[in-house]
């Protein structure tokens, strides 16, 4: 599946050419030009890369980032800026920034940090998981989507982060029974108690969402991934 990135940058010819250039990797790739609209994006949509001028119109790149930040959004960030100090650097960076890329730079560079932060590993062996834009503390248990908050009980919980941490593969009922269950020895099936359970939870994590999450696999099991995975 192609990654999607959102390139955040008010000089057009800058912008343009930063797209034009990274649509040639083959990736998906959504623009805008101030930090009103990339906070407005990046509430409502999930990206698997920001690209992050610093100087913006509206908020500027440290505001949007703080913002997605304290909302639990753990995309990685690329910031661009002509700010060249090591005091702007560490900002930048203790502010939630990935990486930082200085003005003027090698388009070459820019490609090869991108995919670098793109081949990061998923936090599926931490704490902190992500599908999109669906975010879960596994230590805090608190799901969080496009921003907001979801609510879930304790084994709602449980399977989103079974399923999370198996992202993208097909997951049993039974795979559920032995590893959210805890159960290897039973004589009645615990299987419409878990459809029920995946029922209640797909509501709640998908309800009002134009992008479904959590899938049905008939005959087979479950799934959590995006729509084209």
């Amino acid at each position: 599946m192609s990654s999607r990135v959102l390139v955040v940058e008010d000089e057009d010819k800058m912008r343009q050419s930063v797209v034009e250039g990274l649509q040639m990797e083959g990736w998906t790739i959504l623009e805008v030009s101030d930090g009103d609209a990339a906070t407005e994006l990046l509430d409502r949509q999930g990206f698997d890369l920001v690209v992050l001028d610093w100087m913006l119109p509206g908020k500027n790149g440290l505001e949007v980032l703080r913002h997605i930040r304290s909302r639990g959004n753990t995309t990685p960030v690329l910031m661009l800026t002509v700010r060249e100090s090591v005091n702007d650097r560490v900002t930048g960076l203790e502010s939630g920034a990935d990486d930082y890329l200085t003005k003027p730079f090698a388009f070459a560079e820019l490609v090869a940090r991108s995919r670098a932060l793109l081949r990061r590993p998923s936090a599926s062996g931490g704490n902190l998981l992500r599908c999109g834009d669906l975010q879960l503390d596994a230590r805090a248990r608190v799901a969080v989507r496009a921003g907001h908050q979801i609510p879930l009980t304790p084994r709602e919980v449980d399977i989103l982060e079974y399923l999370m941490r198996n992202q993208g593969q097909v997951v049993t009922r039974e795979m559920l029974e032995r590893d959210v269950w805890k159960q290897t020895r039973r004589f009645t099936s615990l299987n419409n108690v878990i459809d029920v359970q995946i029922m209640r939870l797909r509501r709640k994590v998908d309800g009002g969402f134009p992008e479904r999450l959590i899938h049905t696999l008939r005959g087979l099991g479950y799934r959590l991934g995006k729509e084209s995975a």
